[in-house]
């Protein structure tokens, strides 16, 4: 079963606790003041946020997802199995500018890999404040690798029990520890200034009598509310920037803000239905859950023992009804439960609700100055009468509503960061689908391309299958939404499927509910294609979210104008390495030879790898491997001068040291500003005796007809175009019959983020295991874990050479 957020049963109240514990203990563990547990999820490539402690939940809604394959430090430790620590902005911005751009305040953070064994759950994140040039000492580095040693521990249980410890929910939202002095009421009271005082979770823990008259309510209807539904028009994107920033850089902040009637509403706000539950022990058996909502309510309970006996009941609106309870007991149980709801109608009563309402007495629209406070165990919100300021913007800005928008106005920022690394356009449409979808909301997805006056269907995600195949290739004459909106370059947003019917009668519609935009994809004037983006629900579009959509469209057309040129160039490189590359090898009987080639799947695809078997003099063969820097037309063509450089010194009978020589020559007075690698081994069918040159090539691979497999040691010289004067040593070895020789490129064995070291010595295992017969099953057996990799940053070659063993013909590549 996969496990949600709104799951039951023991099992999951496990995983909650075990959750829980670890955000907590590891923030613990490094004096940080905020944390959380991304899990894998059922998508395939996807994590979400399984919990978060020390921040509200919903500020942080854009990071509730995270593709494993994005530059972001949850995604690198996870990909890679290895913890990244940004102890600094500076630091961050350097390694991941795509969070920073999110993200720009001054915080430490630090991701800790969850594993056991080949098994990967996710990362454990921790927050701290920034501590510029200083790293985790080794001590916190351990303590942070035990928490997440030991939540790893737990979740592997549970997975050995049978239970598939994925996360498909939203977050739990685990309530900070209270810091249990007594708020000094007489002392803040006397103060004019009005006063609130807010937890890590973002709800409202007291409020002066100055805040009282302010906002028009008594405190016990305040006391447990989220902020924003408390001050509902902080809920705009430019002010939740500001309880970001103070949330994460524990900075003070003041700004001028603007108040409307909206306060009079400040009863629902958008729910998580969050639950936490973490378990503690002090001397026995201890646990507690915790649970925190922001929506539809949590519940959160604590057992504790301390060795004394006491009982305590607490009551306090939130909305709703709050009750906490804690029993402690000698020997015995102890118990403390506690239940927070932080939506309204979550059980609120009439009374609450009238109360909500006659707080809309001062609801005038006036300007307010709001300080934000931070300490460890909150925030301290002040607000005082403030005149409107020059811009005096009008109230209700902001990008549409709460639930729909992008959380700040910097989403163009992160999603032009994100464009500048897509090559390709599918890379580019992935990075729509990545990031744009979830800022606003969005479920369905479409880009189309034109190409000679028609529209053809590029990419597609959550529309019904096959249900877009009647648009595909559809005329610039045709009047349909998706055509329109680029011959006119206007965007066409409709709030109803209903609007888009009337708009266009007779349009087939894929669902009867929801919301859709059509958006122009012009880049510098030039038409490229439209993008359709689709939502579940009715919605509305605010003029600041069409133009911020707008503004979107132009960088993704941008994006796809620049991948389509790549995508140009990489078809013309790979129809010139298809034409260079040998179509066949030579068949000799004492000999069997295969190759093997796959480009890179990412960026431009095409590289400069080749290999080549050549027939010289005396009946020798030489096996040539070689890898070009770089990629594209360029490489591609160097390569061919290279592999003819080669085939001619080979013919003309020249020893392997002078082959190389000669071609490294060659590659300096051509002067293409690359370099390149190359082993040359020239091989006697009949004997066996081979003679190799190696310059600056990865070491070739022997499997014995035993089974066993090594990495051979040949001597080398430098990379060919370095060094005009650059030796090449021959090194003298034997083929036996039955014995495989491989030659490979590095792309065979370089994992980003992995030493070179593993990839050869996962390659050697793999040979040996390998049957050295036939040998093109060898070949196909060794390429196969890169075949399946969707992005290949580099391309790779292979040439396996085998002495048949009763002089049976060798196999064709």
């Amino acid at each position: 079963m996969t496990a949600r957020a709104d799951g039951s049963g023991p099992a999951t109240a496990a995983r909650d606790r075990a959750l829980a514990r670890a955000a907590a203990g590891a923030v613990e563990a490094v004096g940080g003041y905020a944390g959380g547990v991304y899990l894998r999820s059922g998508t395939d490539g996807l994590l979400r946020m399984a919990v978060v402690t020390g921040l509200p939940g919903r500020l942080f809604r854009p990071w509730w997802r995270m593709q494993v394959n994005r530059p972001y430090p949850v995604a690198e430790a996870y990909r890679t199995g290895q913890a990244v620590h940004l102890p600094d902005a500076e630091g961050a911005m350097r390694r991941f500018p795509q969070l920073m751009a999110g993200l720009p305040f001054r915080f430490g953070s630090f991701y800790e890999p969850v594993g056991a064994g080949p098994e990967r759950f996710g990362v454990l994140l921790v927050l701290r404040p920034a501590t510029p040039g200083a790293v985790l000492g080794a001590g916190e580095r351990e303590r942070l690798r035990e928490a997440a040693a030991g939540l790893a521990g737990e979740l592997e249980a549970l997975r050995a029990a049978g239970e598939a410890v994925l996360w498909d929910g939203d977050p739990l939202c685990v309530p900070w520890p209270a810091a249990g002095a007594e708020a000094a009421r007489e002392a803040v009271d006397r103060l004019g200034t009005a006063l609130l005082s807010v937890d890590r979770q973002g709800a409202v823990a007291f409020a002066n009598t100055a805040a009282e008259e302010l906002l028009g309510r008594p405190g016990a209807l305040l006391r447990g509310r989220a902020l924003w539904e408390v001050l509902p028009w902080l809920g705009q994107s430019a002010y939740e920037d500001h309880l970001r920033g103070v949330f994460i850089s524990g900075e003070p902040v003041r700004f001028a803000a603007r108040r409307g009637p909206a306060d009079a509403k400040a009863g629902a706000g958008p729910g998580t239905g969050t639950d936490a539950r973490a378990e503690a022990g002090t001397g026995a058996e201890a646990r507690a859950v915790a649970g925190a909502g922001t929506g539809t309510g949590a519940g959160a309970k604590a057992e504790t023992e301390t060795g004394a006996d006491a009982d305590a009941r607490a009551d306090a609106g939130t909305g709703a009804e709050a009750g906490v309870k804690a029993e402690t007991g000698t020997g015995a149980e102890a118990r403390a439960d506690a239940r927070t709801r932080t939506g309204a109608g979550a059980g609120a009563g009439a009374e609450a609700d009238a109360g909500v309402a006659a707080g809309a007495g001062r609801a005038g629209v006036e300007w307010l100055s709001v300080g934000l406070y931070p300490g460890p165990s909150g925030v301290t919100v002040t607000l005082e009468a403030a005149e409107p300021p020059a811009y005096a913007a009008g109230p209700g800005g902001g990008l549409g509503p709460p639930a729909d928008r992008p959380s700040s106005l910097y989403r163009p920022v992160a999603l032009a960061i994100a464009l500048t690394e897509a090559v390709t356009a599918r890379q580019v449409s992935a990075v729509v689908t990545e990031e744009l979808l979830p800022a606003f909301g969005g479920r369905q997805l479409a880009i189309y391309m034109l190409d000679e006056r028609h529209l053809y269907l590029a990419w597609e995600t959550g529309f019904p299958t096959g249900f877009l195949d009647r648009f595909d290739g559809v005329s610039l004459h045709e009047r349909l939404p998706g055509v329109e909106t680029l011959t006119s370059g206007r965007p066409l947003f409709f709030e109803s499927m209903e609007h888009l019917a009337a708009a266009y009668p007779g349009i087939p519609l894929d669902a009867e509910v929801g919301a859709r935009a059509f958006l122009p994809l012009i880049a510098s004037g030039r038409p490229v294609g439209s993008c359709i983006l689709g939502f579940d629900q009715r919605r509305g579009f605010s003029p600041e979210e069409r133009t911020v959509l707008t503004a979107l469209a132009g960088l993704i057309a941008q994006a796809l104008e620049r991948a389509r040129r790549y995508d140009s160039e990489a078809a013309l490189a790979r129809g010139l390495q298809a034409a260079l590359l040998p179509h066949r090898l030579p068949v000799r009987r004492e000999v069997a030879t295969v190759g093997r080639y796959l480009p890179g799947s990412d960026g431009m695809e095409v590289g400069g790898d080749w290999y080549d078997v050549i027939e010289t003099d005396r009946g020798r063969l030489a096996l040539v491997i070689g890898d070009v820097q770089g990629h594209g037309v360029a490489a591609a063509a160097t390569m061919g001068q290279l592999r003819s450089a080669v085939r001619a010194f080979a013919l003309s009978g020249n020893a392997p040291d002078e082959v190389v020589r000669g071609t490294n020559q060659l590659l300096i007075d051509l002067d293409p500003g690359q370099f390149a690698s190359c082993c040359y081994v020239l091989l006697d069918p009949g004997s066996g005796r081979a003679l190799a040159a190696r310059a600056g090539h990865p070491q070739p691979l022997l499997r014995r007809a035993d089974g066993r497999a090594e990495v051979l040691d040949l001597a080398g010289g430098v990379l060919l175009g370095i060094d005009p004067g650059a030796r090449y040593p021959v090194t003298e070895l034997a083929l036996a019959p039955g014995e495989v020789l491989a030659l490979y490129t590095d792309g065979l064995v370089e994992t980003p983020g992995a030493d070179i070291d593993d990839g050869v010595e996962r390659l050697r295992a793999a040979l040996a295991a390998a049957r050295p017969s036939p040998l093109t099953e060898t070949a196909d057996r060794l390429v196969a874990e890169a075949a399946r990799t969707p992005d290949r940053p580099d391309d790779i070659a292979l040439l396996l050479a085998s002495r048949t063993a009763d002089g049976a013909p060798g196999q064709p590549p």
